[in-house]
């Protein structure tokens, strides 16, 4: 928490300084009755204001995002023109004087290889334009400039450089934050790559085998265990959206244990109690398959016996609690701790630290698997779903 108020006082505290300083160019006493002093006004607008410009900052620097948020950050200086640009162009021009274009790009190899502000005089051969005066501050993710806000005045002035500095400080951070979200975004997608190559080639080669067993004895059942091998392979290997519904992740595994069931036999039994109402949930795309695939492998693979797998998925709240169970071999707790912390040793479990790793990204740490195991006491993995989290939204259901 400490870390998260350090972070907020770090973006809010520069535009509180240039909403002062705007504050004082804007102060108009007679037309703010009952909305405090001028500069108490003026900083409700300014944090407004900003508002407004940081979702498309939340997206990184383009030329559709800077052309989104220019105008919120030139009303925030309260300056003639505005440019925002990466290293090697205009991204956009807001406000007067955009013949001035090449003539600031020119100037911008010193702040850009530096990542010092400056501020320089404009020359303009123009009567009536306003702008003669220009104020570049670097705009920075980790340590390494992307590019540049520029702002132009009529005139040289301390308090623009001061303003422009901290405003461009703030718009650091968000595309700072724009950058932790896209390698989120690219972490979530290494993660399910990892796990479409987990997927086991002995899965599919047996699958295959017991399918081709059929052709002959059976070609009814050898067709329908093809369809579900094309149908979960599909599912699996599908290229869009980062999450899906419970009803679609459950759709996947009713396909994995047909094929599953086809080559045990009646040494597998599985029991699903789902109540309809989680049906809907959005959860992270391959987030119950592995778990079920781990208990048919540690349950079933390697044993004599009869093993039983129990999944249910209940609602509880403001939550969905799903919980996968076997009775299986089960496992060293110790050996278990390794496999959720990556520490090298024991392999086949990156399918339990995958969907951990994933679960906390997406929802926090409080939302990581709970597993109860012992050596001979089978296991059984809790998996706690929000109904609700931002940014979570399913891609929607597949046809077919």
């Amino acid at each position: 928490m400490s870390g998260f108020l350090a972070g907020l006082l770090v973006a809010v505290l520069p535009l509180l300084a240039a909403g002062f300083w705007l504050g004082r160019r804007t102060a108009r006493p007679s037309s703010l009755a009952g909305l405090g002093t001028p500069v108490e006004h003026a900083t409700f607008e300014t944090l407004h204001t900003a508002s407004l410009a940081t979702p498309p900052l939340r997206a990184g620097l383009t030329e559709e995002t800077a052309r989104k948020a220019a105008r919120k950050l030139r009303s925030l200086l309260g300056t003639d023109a505005l440019c925002l640009t990466d290293r090697e162009r205009v991204l956009v021009w807001d406000g007067v004087g955009s013949h001035h274009r090449e003539e600031v790009m020119a100037r911008l190899a010193g702040p850009l290889d530096t990542g010092r502000g400056e501020a320089f005089p404009l020359t303009c051969d123009t009567p009536d334009c306003t702008v003669r005066w220009a104020v570049v501050a670097p705009l920075t993710v980790d340590d390494r400039v992307h590019g540049t806000l520029v702002a132009c005045a009529p005139r040289e002035s301390a308090v623009l450089v001061r303003a422009a500095g901290e405003v461009a400080r703030w718009v650091s951070v968000q595309l700072e934050l724009a950058d932790l979200d896209q390698s989120r975004t690219r972490l979530i997608e290494a993660e399910i790559r990892a796990l479409r190559a987990q997927i086991s080639p002995h899965f599919i080669f047996n699958s295959l085998a017991v399918i081709a067993s059929f052709v002959r004895t059976d070609p009814e059942r050898a067709r329908e265990l093809l369809l579900e091998f094309a149908d979960f392979t599909r599912y699996s290997f599908r290229r869009h959206g980062d999450f899906t519904t419970l009803a679609d992740e459950l759709h996947a595994i009713d396909h994995y244990l047909a094929l599953v069931r086809a080559r045990f036999g009646d040494r597998l039994s599985v029991t699903l109690q789902i109540a309809p109402e989680v049906l809907p949930v959005a959860l992270p795309f391959l987030c119950l398959q592995p778990l079920v695939e781990n208990a048919v492998k540690h349950g079933l693979e390697g044993k004599a016996d009869k093993c039983h797998i129990q999944l249910t998925a209940q609602d509880a709240g403001a939550e969905a609690l799903v919980v996968i169970e076997d009775d299986g071999a089960g496992m060293d707790p110790e050996v278990l701790r390794r496999i959720l912390a990556r520490e090298p040793g024991p392999s086949g479990g990156i399918g339990l630290s995958n969907v951990d790793d994933r679960l906390r990204q997406v929802y926090g740490d409080d939302y990581g698997l709970v597993i109860e195991t012992a050596v001979g006491a089978g296991m059984k993995v809790t998996v706690r779903l929000p109904k609700y989290q931002p940014g979570v939204h399913s891609a929607g259901r597949l046809g077919g």
